[in-house]
């Protein structure tokens, strides 16, 4: 099965969080780090964002709530 890329409107959509705050978390090695899809364009890959997601869920689990990351 092929790996979906989203493109950051569906990624802002799928983890809740503005733009920058994805950029900033990017820089921060704290995010997915994009797919260079072309000159002016980048995708994160599902799998990669959905474990991002999920990570966050084990942490609010394992530490009673996840620590603000901005």
């Amino acid at each position: 099965m092929a790996e979906m890329i989203l493109r950051l409107p569906a990624v802002k959509a799928r983890v809740g969080l503005s733009r920058s705050s994805i950029y900033k978390m990017v820089s921060a090695r704290e995010f997915p780090t994009p797919v260079r899809l072309g000159p002016r364009a980048v995708g994160w890959l599902e799998s990669e964002v959905e474990a991002w997601l999920a990570s966050r869920v084990q942490l609010r689990d394992s530490k009673g709530r996840a620590p603000l990351m901005m």
